[in-house]
């Protein structure tokens, strides 16, 4: 088999461009983005990261001067300052710090291409990326997305899981990058196609001994008192936790903020507070944490979850089984 390309082969490949240079003054802000080149934008990153054109030479085996000569390039074909020079190092200037950003997601999207072709020809058939929730990840599509893969009829076909914010789920769908999402469906939802994949209930989870550990339910408000531990500030849960404590004319104090449930539930074990997470996934683990769940009273608190794609008609083989599939497993789960 013919070894695959790499990415700048690639990239070359999709006419993403392989020059750098500055064609006069009236080229147009277009042809300027079209003459980017994924080389010099890594070496861009990599300068960044390191903060030192040496080392950065040294981990991407090229001369301190030819990474020089490239960004100043770089420069004059976006037309403004990404660097500051400085007696130890550089550093991105506000411009710079914009490309870097891009930068990365281009990067990533290319080594996205890479694997993704790579995969086709080690023999997989059909590819889907699914961009989902945490809540969703934690709950119940990792075991869905098992059941897929294990019938025989699916054996060659690849499944991609990434998390994302809901928000996040929706721009990438729009945007193309993959074709399949997972979010809660208070989401902006608008243009694209939804399917229900099932519900989960937000709940308190409290250390024994906690003021609200012996309480049947509760209403949020009533948790305002105490202190919180909760998800990174760009969750949904995060937001619309943020937004009732403010109706209620309160603040809500955090004293921890961790990236995961799980984590958040081990910290409410220290006794550090209390946390807002789905029931479901708290049942997991509460047990065996000595924690105790107690069900929010509040209409919000029972979320709905949707399966998103931009359209059926434009979905690949792979993607409609897949679909089909995650429908009918939420569909049997509410049956029970």
């Amino acid at each position: 088999m013919r070894p695959f390309p790499n990415i700048d082969q690639l990239a070359r490949q999709l006419d993403l461009g392989s020059r750098l240079a500055y064609h006069g003054k009236n080229q147009t802000k277009k042809e300027t983005m079209r003459d980017l080149d994924l080389t010099t934008l890594r070496l861009f990153v990599a300068v960044c990261a390191t903060g030192n054109m040496a080392r950065a030479g040294e981990q991407e085996n090229i001369v301190a001067s030819a990474i020089s000569k490239r960004l100043s390039q770089l420069e004059d074909t976006v037309g403004t300052k990404l660097l500051e020079r400085r007696r130890h190092g550089v550093m991105p200037t506000t411009a710079g710090e914009t490309l870097l950003e891009h930068a990365r997601a281009m990067l990533a999207s290319a080594d996205r291409i890479s694997r993704d072709m790579a995969s086709y020809g080690s023999g997989v058939k059909g590819l889907v990326r699914v961009l989902a929730t945490v809540s969703s990840i934690a709950e119940s599509l990792p075991d869905d997305v098992a059941g897929f893969l294990r019938d025989p009829k699916n054996r060659d076909i690849r499944v991609d899981i990434e998390e994302r914010t809901s928000r996040d789920v929706v721009r990438g769908l729009r945007e193309g990058s993959a074709s399949v999402g997972i979010c809660w469906d208070a989401a902006d939802l608008e243009g694209l196609q939804t399917i229900p994949y099932g519900t989960d209930h937000l709940s308190v989870i409290a250390y024994p001994g906690h003021p609200l550990a012996g309480l049947k339910s509760v209403r949020f408000e009533e948790t305002l008192g105490f202190d919180h531990v909760g998800l990174p500030a760009s969750t949904a849960v995060f937001s619309m936790l943020g937004r009732v404590a403010a109706m209620s004319g309160t603040v809500l104090s955090y004293r921890s903020v961790v990236t995961t449930f799980e984590a958040a539930m081990r910290v409410v074990r220290a006794g550090l507070g209390v946390s807002v997470v789905p029931k479901e996934i708290a049942q997991t683990f509460a047990r065996s944490l000595g924690l105790k769940i107690i069900p929010l009273d509040d209409e919000w608190a029972r979320r709905t979850f949707a399966i998103c794609f931009r359209d059926a008609a434009s979905l690949s083989p792979a993607g409609r089984l897949l679909v089909d599939h995650l429908a009918e497993q939420a569909s049997a789960r509410s049956a029970d």
